[in-house]
């Protein structure tokens, strides 16, 4: 029932007139209808600077040693000037220069930023790093079992084996425990003797 009617809804608004839909906007300020242009014009000074700036090619001093220049350059400098290689490389490969490609491949997948090369020693050092953490948590280990407390009393061998006839005195899980028929695992026992602690 209901999608026969939206199917019928969606017929009817695509056969009304387009001059039959208005558009209502709502102007903030008088400085808004002075500042406005159509849409059409911003179009055509967008599309006619980007023309602008991929007609002409990047002078060589720009991009010249830019390999080393990059990373010295501000933040500003760098977006201005991959946003000039950017614009460039929308015409014609072929109308390009080969310091413009050069400089775009590098600024693209240079080794520079997450992509750069570790300094020398860095593995040597990130070793050292991780032996001494490594030791000094070997150490903390023995530290805090040198002065723990000894194991309780219900961690003996002696107990455990106790624990095994009294499961067995009170058939504690006859499935596939120790109650159970041909069961033949050590139950509860899983520490040394006492005296060997």
């Amino acid at each position: 029932m209901f999608l026969p009617s939206v199917a019928r809804a969606a017929t009817r608004s695509s056969a009304m007139p387009t001059t039959a839909i208005r558009s209502y906007r709502t102007i903030s300020s008088p400085m808004a209808c002075l500042n406005a242009r159509p849409q059409a014009e911003k179009k055509s000074i967008a599309s006619q600077q980007t023309r602008a700036s991929s007609e002409h090619a990047i002078a060589n001093p720009t991009l010249a040693g830019i390999e080393k220049r990059w990373e010295a350059m501000p933040p500003q400098e760098q977006a201005d000037l991959w946003m000039q290689l950017r614009d460039r490389m929308k015409v014609d490969w072929h109308q390009m220069t080969l310091q413009e490609k050069k400089a775009a491949y590098w600024i693209a997948f240079g080794p520079h930023g997450p992509r750069a090369l570790p300094p020398k020693g860095e593995n040597l050092k990130i070793f050292i790093k991780v032996a001494q953490l490594v030791t000094a948590s070997v150490a903390l280990f023995y530290a805090v079992h040198y002065f723990a407390r000894p194991h309780p009393k219900t961690m003996t061998k002696e107990w455990q084996e106790a624990t095994n006839e009294y499961a067995l005195r009170e058939k504690i899980n006859p499935i596939y425990g120790i109650s159970s028929e041909g069961y033949e695992g050590k139950g509860f026992v899983q520490s040394a003797p006492a005296e060997k602690q």
